[in-house]
């Protein structure tokens, strides 16, 4: 980048997205890691185009193949710029007011409330916090709703988390759970929900190592 701030551009890879295609699904959102790009108005859009390495990884996320890899006259990749945007995005979140939820239980939680708007949520095995008490500082600004899917009604939590999903304005949805078979069957519900609700929301899935750690899906 030249002196003053002014960008360069330069014939390189970097992702297009065809609007007329995308569905506003999200999908590929988690899995670009440089924060390039953005649900705007029901479209996937690249924020800026220093963000986009033009590797691709967000393609293969794509259901209905509205993401491409071309060549042409673009702004610089920016690594520094990246890192900022992170950090920022970050900050961003954790800082963010969550009012206090009550209940947090899927089977005690209302299908309708106020705390469901433009939410994120926190779908999260009983378990998992208590293995891992800083989970709510390592996914900050969420709703929780907790349930344990081999004691409860798994196709319960489907049903609840559906008419949630189709009665509030949620944009995404985080499931945690441990690393046992019994736990799977949490993001099962999750993603019979989503399937049954029509709704097109991005998730992100998260399991609980023996050990404790963290390990993104």
């Amino acid at each position: 980048m030249p002196q003053g701030g002014e960008l360069t551009t330069v014939i390189r890879k970097i992702v297009q997205i065809d609007e007329e295609l995308c569905n506003g699904c999200g999908q590929c959102i988690p899995k670009c890691a440089e924060g390039a790009l953005q649900i705007v108005n029901g479209k996937a859009k690249i924020v800026s185009e220093t963000y986009c390495d033009g590797l691709g990884a967000c393609i293969g996320e794509c259901p209905q193949g509205a993401i491409t890899v071309i060549e042409r006259e673009a702004e610089e990749f920016d690594e520094k710029a990246v890192e900022k945007h992170l950090t920022e995005e970050t900050t961003r979140a954790s800082q963010t007011p969550v009012k206090p939820q009550w209940p947090v239980k899927i089977n005690l939680i209302p299908r309708q409330a106020p705390f469901f708007n433009q939410a994120n949520l926190l779908i999260v095995a009983d378990c998992a916090p208590v293995a891992y008490p800083d989970l709510q500082k390592q996914l900050p600004g969420k709703r929780i709703l907790i349930g344990c899917p081999k004691f409860e009604d798994a196709r319960g939590y489907a049903e609840k988390l559906r008419e949630i999903l189709k009665l509030n304005d949620v944009v995404s949805v985080t499931v945690v759970h441990m690393e046992v078979p019994c736990c799977s069957g949490l993001k099962w519900a999750v993603d019979k929900a989503l399937q049954e609700s029509g709704k097109q929301v991005p998730v992100k899935r998260y399991i609980m190592a023996i050990g404790g750690e963290l390990n993104e899906q």
